[in-house]
């Protein structure tokens, strides 16, 4: 059943993304409220950067309905920030001058402030709430690569987003470094009180820093292809996890395995394969809409 989408900051109705004859995404329907930490996983390929992108507004929906705050993402806008994988730092400028640079409207961010030194004053800020405030005046290349992260994250919290987008952001870094990004950012979000989207390879990671969990696959189906089009992914499994940080002993626990078991199997094993109605959809928000061949096939 649809709900209401003026009760959530982020809305999606069947909305489904294809690159020519290809169908990447298919009937996704999704409800979040605001300051929600969802964590999105699935198999390689199977659409979790290109929802991302579609909430980003930095892509287009090729059907159905995906609203922000009730109204349709059609391009990026400062109420949306995004961390790749990659650094996206400016190497010829400062730590403190790439994250001035407000590189989520294009523009230097002094010239939105009445006073250059207040746009300084401004990035400081946001620089101390990643711990670097010491290296304002370094260059990308003097920062290893967890500080060169923590700058980004910076450079996109400095517009103030209410939805933070993170794809992989942690995935090139050494254990002990992500252990550290994992804290930081679970701090960012209590903080801020922002929604954000967390994409990644890392079962644990999702489970960790989740409150909720998307598995989004394209293994689901024997119906693997309609008209000898294949099916495009879907969420699978969408479920409530804990509303705040916890201690990394969480992690050590019978429970914490056990779900990610749980996720491995359902999401991940191409032998797997369940009817639409047989989802995992039990976070109280979830809901699905049904094509007419679905609500007619129960097997």
């Amino acid at each position: 059943m649809s709900k209401i989408p003026g009760d959530y900051l982020l809305y999606c109705e069947n909305v489904t993304k294809a690159y020519g004859g290809k169908i990447v995404l298919e009937d996704i329907d999704l409800a979040v409220r605001r300051k929600e930490f969802c964590t999105v996983v699935g198999p390689s390929g199977c659409g979790k950067s290109t929802l991302l992108r579609l909430i980003l507004g930095q892509e287009r929906v090729t059907g159905g309905t995906l609203l922000i705050d009730g109204e349709p993402a059609c391009h990026p806008g400062p109420d949306r920030g995004i961390v790749y994988q990659k650094y996206t730092l400016f190497p010829h400028l400062t730590i403190l001058e790439n994250i001035m640079a407000g590189r989520q409207l294009g523009q230097p961010l002094w010239k939105t402030f009445s006073t250059r030194k207040a746009a300084r004053e401004e990035a400081f800020f946001y620089l101390k709430s990643v711990q670097l405030e010491g290296h304002a005046d370094k260059y990308p290349h003097q920062l290893s690569g967890g500080m060169q992260q923590r700058v980004a994250i910076a450079q996109a919290l400095v517009m103030r987003p209410r939805i933070l987008l993170m794809d992989e952001p942690f995935g090139a870094l050494d254990p002990g470094t992500r252990e550290a990004m994992q804290m930081l950012i679970l701090e960012l979000w209590e903080e801020y009180g922002m929604t954000v989207f967390f994409v990644t390879h890392d079962l644990e990671e999702a489970v960790y820093l989740g409150t909720r969990i998307l598995v989004i696959s394209q293994y689901y189906t024997h119906e693997r292809k309609t008209n000898g089009v294949p099916h495009g992914a879907r969420i699978v499994c969408d479920y409530k996890l804990n509303d705040q940080a916890l201690s990394t002993r969480v992690k050590q626990t019978a429970a914490f395995g056990k779900l990610i078991q749980t996720i491995r199997y359902e999401g991940f094993e191409p032998e797997v394969l369940q009817h639409a109605k047989a989802f995992n959809l039990t976070h109280s928000d979830s809901f699905i809409t049904y094509d007419g061949e679905e609500l007619g096939n129960k097997d």
